[in-house]
């Protein structure tokens, strides 16, 4: 039989909540939120190692270069782009970020993906292929409506 955590909680998962309120705080004074976001979520990527960072940098030039109108912000202490409205459209998850066997890269409810009774909203990523990014784009601009 297994044995039962006392901890509702992982320490990644409280250590994701503390990076969301301090991202929030920041975000709120910020002045320039495509500057402010842009530092903060390269500062992510620069801490990133291995294929993590790989994919990372890959899912960052994709979306710069494909969707320039969403602003790069930090989700969960995760490389995130925000909409007009400043809510998180589509976000990467290292895999590193809750110790898994892959990456994430996941599309909030924003994102206009809904045309039929169920769609993916996310995709696990070990490596991110030149057959990927077109996936991922065509999925983005459809995102974006």
């Amino acid at each position: 039989m297994a044995e039962k955590s006392s901890e509702v909680f992982s320490a990644e998962e409280k250590q994701a909540m503390k990076e969301a309120a301090a991202e929030r705080k920041a975000q709120a004074k910020a002045k320039d939120k495509r500057e402010a976001g842009t530092k903060a979520v390269r500062d992510v990527i620069d801490k990133l190692d291995g294929s993590d960072r790989a994919i990372a940098e890959r899912f960052y030039a994709l979306v710069t270069e494909h969707a320039p109108d969403l602003v790069p912000k930090t989700y969960y202490g995760m490389p995130g782009f925000a909409n007009a409205d400043d809510k998180i459209l589509v976000f990467l998850q290292p895999a590193s970020k809750f110790k898994v066997r892959y990456a994430t890269i996941g599309f909030e409810q924003p994102a206009k993906l809904d045309d039929a009774p169920m769609w993916p909203t996310a995709w696990g990523v070990t490596k991110f292929t030149d057959a990927d990014a077109k996936t991922f784009v065509a999925t983005l601009k459809k995102a974006i409506g």
